[in-house]
């Protein structure tokens, strides 16, 4: 097979860079280890930026999101006996929605095949060659079909953190920087409506503690465990009565909610970029390149991001034969992705704890100077809305 540009990963990142390529009339073929039932079905980010949303519009994507989603004003930041809003739209002018990227996964998915996109799904032993080449070209296995050989122009990682394309650049030829945090998340999936209209973050001295929501009918909860804790050690009776003494139940008369838990996980938290996002003909984008705590609701669209700059960048090089916007293509998402990871690092700082009394009472004045301060919550609202593509 030959295309312009071998896309790694059917991800949201890689979907959406099929669909903008395409409209710069440049064909692709995705390929992806994972099924598609799979890719679609997996809890992943629920929270877009505004420019995100902004995009999705753009390049008719964004029906459903405006139907089924919950565009929300800003959060709540939350210590023991107080509960604060703060406003993104006030503050900033931009909202942020809610809609989880198993949906995102789902229209991309829609339009694309409408589109006729080529996709390999389930294949195994991807491998990338050439890469520093005119003629880059991936091999895998598909079920039942042996082996194929995919020639490209282009090779784009979209496959995340443990997928081939982050591997393929030599170790001479890339900088990591790395964070892996004192702590994880225990996320669990309820099917019981949101007890709040918009998230709460809540700072508490047993640790920290999430409500998000997926739909109408769905609640999203989180709370700060040890990175090693062991699932089966949590019953779901546990889970609600450390999600209800951390996020104030009783408060103001607020009450949590609780039923049925449908899944639950622990997810470890990490910072890690790594640069150059462009090696010879193959690009990064998304987890490949980048993970930041969800803390901060940045990985999504980061991603998003990245691709946003990936397409036309492409597409004048492989048209016109000027690289001046994928040469530029790394350095330009990297001044977004470290702003990004910075501001995940300080929302997850400032609301975990550590044991230590000194640290508790640095995040304490931390959250009242958010609370209290204009412009420290304009500064939360700025980055947690969102930057603009290409910041």
């Amino acid at each position: 097979m030959r295309t312009q540009v071998a896309i790694i990963g059917a991800g949201p990142a890689g979907l959406l860079l099929s669909h903008l390529l395409d409209q710069e009339g440049i064909a692709s073929v995705v390929v992806e280890t994972r099924s598609r039932a799979y890719v679609e079905a997996r809890i992943r980010a629920g929270i877009l930026e505004s420019s995100t949303v902004g995009l999705l519009d753009e390049v008719g994507v964004g029906e459903r999101l405006h139907r089924e989603g919950f565009e929300h004003r800003g959060i709540y930041l939350q210590t023991p006996g107080e509960r604060h809003h703060v406003d993104f739209v006030d503050l900033v002018g931009r909202s942020v929605w809610v809609y989880g990227q198993t949906e995102v996964t789902k229209d991309l998915g829609r339009v694309r095949d409408g589109a006729g996109q080529q996709f390999r799904y389930e294949v195994s032993d991807t491998r990338l060659h050439d890469l520093t080449t005119d003629h880059p070209f991936v091999t895998y296995t598909l079920p039942g079909r042996g082996s194929e050989r995919l020639d490209a122009d282009v090779v784009v990682g979209c496959d995340g953190s443990f997928g081939p394309s982050r591997a393929a650049v030599p170790s001479a030829a890339r900088q990591v920087w790395e964070r892996t945090y004192p702590y994880a998340w225990l996320g669990a999936l309820a099917d019981v409506p949101p007890s709040t209209d918009e998230l709460i973050y809540a700072w508490h001295p047993s640790g920290f503690a999430l409500h998000s929501m997926r739909s109408a009918t769905v609640s999203r909860l989180y709370l700060q465990v040890p990175p090693d804790t062991e699932i089966d050690d949590w019953s779901d009776d546990r889970i609600w009565a450390a999600l209800a003494e951390r996020l104030g139940a009783g408060m103001d008369g607020w009450q949590l909610q609780s039923g049925p838990i449908a899944e639950k996980s622990v997810l470890p938290m990490r910072s890690y970029v790594q640069a150059p996002m462009r090696h010879g003909r193959l690009c990064l984008a998304g987890d490949a390149a980048h993970i930041v705590p969800p803390t901060g609701a940045k990985g999504l669209n980061l991603a998003v991001a990245d691709v946003a700059l990936l397409a036309p960048a492409l597409a004048r090089w492989l048209s016109k034969n000027d690289s001046g916007l994928v040469d530029a293509y790394s350095d330009a998402a990297l001044r977004r992705v470290w702003r990004c990871t910075h501001f995940s690092w300080w929302m997850t700082t400032m609301l975990h704890t550590s044991g230590d009394p000194f640290d508790a009472q640095l995040q304490l004045s931390q959250l009242r100077w958010v609370a209290t301060s204009h412009a420290a919550a304009t500064g939360l609202a700025e980055n947690y809305a969102g930057l603009p593509i290409g910041y």
